[in-house]
């Protein structure tokens, strides 16, 4: 099989590669660790008409594979929470100012979104990793302010951070799941007038657009 066929991909959570903890990076080590599925993604990566998102084990996933994705070098690890333990909840999440394709025309909109995940505290390399993040998602309080605390923050991210993208916005990470709240009705609550789609629906969207 081969990935020159493909304009994009999505890496899913839900403990895809193994229901155990560091499962996505042992799927990130399958390719990194096989020369033929290595040089399949990095020459994937390369192209500048694709794009990819990876969410949960996915964002996990590719946070390892910054090595052969442009503009990823900076990307934190994902590790064990803070808290511990394993934490499914709905949060609230602001979208940032970013060049991410998934997230056009949606900076500053404030949603609630699901998360599941026991190794989701990103741990970046170093404070200058960290101030050069390209961040796309931020936890955020009940103030709308970004937070690191418990359990407006489930894992302990530093200044709330839990999505980030690259800066030709084509490669986007995130510990939640946008994919589960898609609808209206995946939601805890919505106004009557947002009908079928909640919010989250623009950011599929926004990747048929870009593909065109």
């Amino acid at each position: 099989m081969s990935l020159s066929n493909y304009k994009g991909f999505a890496a899913c959570g839900g403990f895809s590669y193994g229901d155990v903890l560091g499962a996505g990076e042992g799927w990130a080590k399958s390719i990194l660790l096989n020369a033929r599925a290595r040089d399949e993604f990095e020459t994937f990566f390369k192209r500048g008409d694709v794009f990819a998102l990876g969410v949960c084990n996915g964002c996990q996933m590719m946070s390892n594979l910054h090595d052969i994705i442009p503009g990823a070098a900076g990307w934190p690890k994902f590790l064990k929470n803070k808290s511990e333990q394993f934490e499914a909840r709905f949060v609230m999440v602001e979208v940032a100012e970013s060049p991410s394709l998934f997230f056009s025309g949606m900076a500053g909109s404030r949603m609630a979104v699901a998360t599941a995940h026991g190794e989701g505290r990103a741990v970046f390399a170093d404070g200058i990793a960290q101030a050069n993040a390209l961040v796309a998602l931020r936890y955020v309080d009940n103030r709308g302010a970004a937070t690191e605390t418990y359990p407006a923050n489930p894992n302990g991210s530093p200044a709330g951070i839990t999505g980030l993208t690259t800066a030709d916005g084509r490669f986007t990470i995130l510990m939640p799941h946008p994919e589960r709240v898609f609808r209206s009705v995946q939601q805890s609550w919505h106004p009557q007038a947002w009908g079928e789609d909640s919010p989250w629906m623009r950011m599929f969207r926004n990747a048929r657009v870009w593909v065109g």
